[in-house]
Parts: C-alpha cells; sequence; structure tokens
C-alpha cells in the first residue's frame, strides 16, 4: 500500500509515534512544545484522521481512551516526501543537490555514504 501524503501537524505526531512506539492523544500532545502546543481537540481529530488515511492504528483501549502506533514507517513517509519534492522540479536530483551544498547542508560524509550506496546499486544492476 502506498504511503500517504502527510501534513506538517501529521508528520510532527507521527514523529512522536515513531520514536516512542504508542501513545494516546494526551501523550502525543505532551510531546509538543509548551508554547507552540496544540489543543487535545485538534491533535484529537488529527489523529482520527491519520486514522483513515491508514497511518496509524489503534492497539489498545485503556479505561475511556485509545493507545495508537504508527501503521506507516518513517523511511516510507521521507520516500514519499522526497518523491513529491522532486516531482516539482520535474524529477530532476539536480537543483535540489546545487542547494544542499550552497547552504552547506551536504556534507563530505554525505557525499561518500551516497557513493557507496551508487557503487553498491551499481553491483547489483551488473549481477542481475
Amino acid at each position: 500500500m502506498p504511503s500517504p501524503k502527510l501534513t506538517k501537524l501529521e508528520l510532527q505526531i507521527m514523529e512522536t509515534l515513531w520514536t516512542r512506539g504508542s501513545a494516546s492523544i494526551r501523550e502525543i500532545q505532551e510531546d509538543f512544545p509548551e508554547r507552540d502546543r496544540p489543543a487535545y481537540t485538534t491533535i484529537q481529530t488529527t489523529v482520527y484522521r491519520l486514522e483513515s488515511k491508514k497511518a496509524v492504528r489503534r492497539v489498545k483501549k485503556v479505561g475511556n481512551f485509545h493507545i495508537f502506533e504508527a501503521a506507516v514507517s518513517r523511511n516510507a513517509a521521507q520516500s514519499k516526501l522526497i518523491d513529491e519534492l522532486l516531482a516539482l522540479f520535474g524529477g530532476r536530483t539536480q537543483p535540489v543537490m546545487a542547494h544542499l551544498i550552497e547552504s552547506g547542508r551536504l556534507t563530505l560524509a554525505d557525499v561518500q555514504e551516497a557513493e557507496k550506496n551508487l557503487r553498491k546499486l551499481e553491483r547489483k544492476d551488473k549481477s542481475q
């Protein structure tokens, strides 16, 4: 199943679930910084929306509240976001790479890791 498109708030909620493993709506809300903390009902509505997108699932009920966990992996969500970003550039990676270099966010270690992964892919393609 393809990963659903997630909003910024949905991604913040997912980050809590990926980090904690599972959490109630109150625990998710309390993970937000106090000064930027959305209302409980905002988190509740967003979690239910994530549930309808099949990004989260209820794992158990404790008293009168539910415990939720991520049904979509962090890797799948990140891949979806990157694919969407690249689509904005017509699938071209060069403008994104140029920006990362110019902003100083791409390190030599990142480039070396990418080269290692490219070599691995190349060997895999040759062996098939």
